[in-house]
C-alpha cells in the first residue's frame, strides 16, 4: 500500500534537479561524441540538427548554453533517453574492447623485442595468426634487439595491428 501512496507524490525539487543534471550529462556527451560514431546515432532530424548544433558552437560560454538548451530537448523526449544511453554504453564498450586489443597488442610486441621472452612470444603469435609474417616480424624483432631500433619497434606494431584488423575482417 505504501508504494501506491509514494507512487503518485511529485518527484521532489532535489530528485527533479538530479535527473536535470543526468540529462545535461548526456547532452554533453551526446555534443562530444567523435563524428563517426555520431553518425551511427539512429535519431530524428530535428534532434539530430540540435546535437549538431551543439556540436558546432564555439566559445565556452555559446557551448554551455547550447549544451543546456539540448537538454531541455532531450528532457521533453523522455521516452527517447533509455535508447540514447543504451547505445552510448555500446559505445563505451566497444572502446573498452578497442583499448583492450590495443593494449595486448602493444604487450606482445614488448615481448617480442625483448630477447628474453622473444620465443615463447613469437611462438604464441603465430598460433594466434598462422598467416603472419614470420621474417618480416624477426628481422624487425632482431634489429631492436641488436641496434634498439625504434622505427623497427613501431614496424613490429603495425604489423600486429594489421595481422589482427585482417583476421576480424576475415571472421
Amino acid at each position: 500500500m505504501d508504494a501506491e501512496i509514494t507512487e503518485n507524490l511529485p518527484l521532489s525539487k532535489t530528485k527533479k534537479k538530479q535527473l536535470a543534471k543526468e540529462i545535461e550529462k548526456l547532452a554533453h556527451r551526446l555534443a562530444e561524441l567523435p563524428l563517426p560514431q555520431f553518425k551511427k546515432l539512429s535519431l530524428d532530424d530535428e534532434l539530430m540538427a540540435e546535437i549538431e548544433e551543439a556540436r558546432s558552437t564555439g566559445g565556452r560560454s555559446s557551448h554551455k548554453r547550447q549544451i543546456k538548451h539540448l537538454a531541455g530537448v532531450l528532457r521533453k523526449r523522455e521516452e527517447q533517453v533509455p535508447g540514447l544511453l543504451a547505445t552510448l554504453e555500446e559505445i563505451d564498450q566497444v572502446k573498452s574492447g578497442e583499448k583492450r586489443q590495443f593494449h595486448k597488442l602493444e604487450d606482445l610486441r614488448d615481448r617480442l623485442c625483448a630477447v628474453s621472452t622473444f620465443q615463447s612470444a613469437f611462438d604464441e603469435m603465430i598460433a594466434q595468426w598462422p598467416g603472419v609474417d614470420r621474417r618480416g616480424i624477426s628481422r624487425l624483432a632482431r634489429s631492436v634487439h641488436n641496434s634498439a631500433d625504434k622505427r623497427a619497434y613501431r614496424e613490429i606494431f603495425k604489423r600486429l595491428r594489421d595481422t589482427a584488423e585482417q583476421q576480424e575482417d576475415n571472421e
